[in-house]
């Protein structure tokens, strides 16, 4: 290699190894002072104090959040809730808003929760083509109930965003369940492949392909095998 050919790897290695902590640090840190000035701003005049060290509002932030979830935990405190919740219900467009963003969190925070667990392979926008989504839950209700087969509840995140995407309920043959992690999966989704994990399964099953696209009642493939077959025979 030539002098500038090294000095210009030197350079791209030096970026991509300092790149990732920067911008982590930089994220960081500007959450930390947001959540500084929102704390400290909202608080009274006479106690609003110059923060000595950054991430003193954050941790003014987390004390405040356990003790209001200590008191509710409380009967006095579940009595306050369902008060304050009894009065959101009331507002016709509030109570949506409200509801929806409820179920969101418990799901999220859950536990036992099978929310973003799995990631999942399958075939979309058409068959032969694969897409990775990820497995928020059991369908139930209405959807279950007009569908013959058992349907799984997929989020289908969009790249380089993966925060927007589709909900598709998918029957539960047609999934094909990953051994990846959610968080390499995410990392492949808003790398837009770039970033592709390795296969920790053993060798030998990798080795041995487990899905296949098939054209069996794909109105699509029927159409062009159809167009084929008349082409030929008009020829």
């Amino acid at each position: 290699m030539t002098f500038s050919a090294r000095l210009r790897t030197y350079f791209f290695a030096g970026v991509l190894v300092t790149a990732p902590i920067a911008i982590t640090f930089f994220v960081a840190w500007t959450f930390i002072e947001f959540v500084d000035r929102k704390v400290v701003g909202n608080l009274p005049q006479a106690y609003q104090f110059d923060l000595p060290v950054p991430g003193i509002g954050l941790l003014l932030l987390v004390v405040l959040l356990t003790i209001i979830g200590a008191f509710t935990a409380g009967y006095l405190g579940r009595l306050l809730v369902r008060f304050g919740e009894g009065l959101v219900q009331r507002v016709p467009v509030v109570r949506g808003i409200h509801g929806a963003l409820k179920q969101i969190i418990e799901t999220i925070l859950a536990q036992q929760s099978s929310a973003f667990r799995q990631v999942v392979l399958i075939e979309y926008p058409r068959r032969g083509m694969w897409a990775l989504g990820f497995i928020t839950g059991v369908t139930e209700g209405e959807v279950q109930n007009l569908t013959e087969n058992e349907v799984i509840n997929v989020f289908l995140p969009t790249t380089p965003n993966p925060t927007s995407g589709f909900l598709l309920f998918v029957p539960r043959q047609d999934l094909v369940v990953l051994d990846m992690s959610v968080e390499d999966g995410i990392k492949m989704i808003i790398s837009g492949g770039i970033f592709t994990p390795p296969d920790r399964r053993p060798k030998e099953v990798r080795k041995v392909p487990l899905v296949s696209a098939s054209s069996e009642n794909d109105p699509i493939q029927e159409s062009v095998s159809v167009k084929k077959y008349l082409a030929t025979t008009e020829g």
